[in-house]
């Protein structure tokens, strides 16, 4: 089965090479860590390892970074004796990780799955265990970490019914790898049903809840001062902030067909648009100019740049890792890809701020979640871009209605934490037989 794997794997990656690097020189940064793929890690890494035992935590992206620094900040004091290195795949999960992990643990690249590489990688990083989050099962890496009997472990695990039938075609090769994983922390019973069905040992899954709730909780480090940045492009102070958070492509060409027709109730209204993928900046720029919607980059205002009031509608983020800081001063949030692409994105991070929020029918990755807010009347969803329009007008029309979205929202995140805690304590019983230090 190996062999079959590799051989289909080889084809596949160079089939889809061209493919996969200009997605990634449009993202740009593509250079810096590159060899890191190949599991080329440079001294740098090997010295900061030292002799201590490792835990090798992998977060794919930005949303599972996320979740995985307050995990590592747990998982800290509990294995004072332990180096943690923390790896992901994209560049932007790279440039999260480079802001926000503190100095002593090092951030890497996942490697390819190639045999060797694969080798080369745990070669060097000798990890005691290794801990993913969410999902990124890659079969080389799971095979021969169980040859060198390292434990696997998978937390914060969801499975749609989509993946769950994906995984099942190809049982032949992924049921005998499941069947090792030491334990498995899922979000909820649903998933955990999926799991053990596709051969994760059922004594290993345990629900846990979502980390995702315990992730957007407000944290202590430096924000963007935003108040101060809208006054310096001559935003009005009293101004309603309606935030398009995570955008995809076709919803930035639906909120501005829709912005001059707001902007003629709502005077006073500015935009704050921020695509979920930076590097599409400047098609969506395009599509505010078509439209004739004044606007900024991001990226454009310094401190040298002081516009004056009532010049601009609309600020366009092209950069990563601020939208946070832009929700929090929000007087609407519309939660992206969920209007003319699927899947969602999460709607956490607004409701843990308190902030109302509506979003599209699309909420597939979110799907107990967004059925949560929407219990709790703390949410709205709309079928199209007339009802987006629709819910917009009247809830910027109703500030007590947006303030008691906000705060029933809030009550739903705030109802659902702890998970990490109890990932910890997962993971720390089910490591016990085979102490770290």
């Amino acid at each position: 089965m190996r062999v079959v794997y590799n051989i289909l794997f080889v084809l596949f990656f160079w089939l889809s090479a061209p493919w996969y690097f200009l997605k990634m020189w449009r993202r740009g940064n593509w250079r810096a860590g590159f060899g890191q793929r190949f599991a080329r890690y440079g001294s740098d890494l090997q010295n900061s390892l030292g002799q201590r035992p490792v835990i090798w935590l992998h977060a794919v992206s930005v949303g599972e970074v996320g979740v995985c620094l307050p995990l590592l900040r747990a998982l800290e004091p509990a294995w004072p004796g332990v180096q943690f290195v923390v790896s992901t795949t994209t560049s932007t999960g790279m440039g999260e990780l480079r802001r926000r992990l503190p100095p002593h643990v090092p951030a890497t690249y996942y490697p390819a799955d190639f045999p060797g590489v694969v080798r080369r990688a745990l070669d060097i990083i000798r990890p005691r265990a290794i801990i993913l989050v969410e999902a990124e099962l890659w079969p080389n890496l799971l095979w021969q970490a169980q040859d060198r009997d390292i434990p696997l472990l998978l937390v914060n695990a969801r499975l749609s019914e989509r993946s769950f039938k994906g995984y099942g075609r190809f049982s032949l090769v992924f049921r005998a790898i499941f069947a090792k994983f030491r334990a498995v922390g899922c979000q909820q019973m649903e998933d955990a049903k999926r799991l053990v069905a596709l051969g994760f040992p059922a004594e290993a899954v345990r629900v846990v809840g979502n980390m995702k709730f315990d992730a957007a909780q407000p944290d202590a480090r430096p924000g963007l001062d935003v108040p101060g940045l809208l006054r310096q492009i001559g935003v009005k102070t009293n101004a309603k902030l309606f935030v398009a958070g995570s955008t995809h492509a076709g919803e930035e060409a639906v909120l501005a067909e829709m912005w001059p027709r707001l902007r003629q109730r709502f005077p006073d209204l500015f935009l704050i648009l921020v695509p979920r993928h930076f590097e599409r900046a400047k098609e969506v720029g395009q599509e505010l100019a078509t439209r004739k919607i004044p606007f900024a980059y991001r990226s454009e205002v310094t401190s040298e740049k002081q516009l004056p009031p009532g010049q601009l509608e609309c600020l366009l983020v092209n950069s990563t890792g601020e939208l946070k800081f832009f929700y929090e001063h929000a007087s609407l949030v519309f939660v992206g890809k969920s209007l003319t692409a699927e899947g969602g994105q999460n709607p956490i991070e607004p409701a843990a701020l308190g902030k109302a929020m509506v979003f599209g029918p699309n909420m597939q990755n979110f799907k107990a979640i967004t059925a949560a807010f929407l219990s709790a009347q703390s949410a709205v969803q709309v079928p199209d871009a007339a009802g987006l329009e629709k819910a917009i007008a009247e809830l910027l029309a109703d500030d007590q209605r947006r303030a008691e979205l906000g705060a029933r929202a809030l009550q739903v995140v705030r109802q659902n934490l702890g998970a990490t805690a109890r990932t910890v304590q997962l993971i720390t019983e089910r490591l016990e037989p085979r102490p770290l230090p």
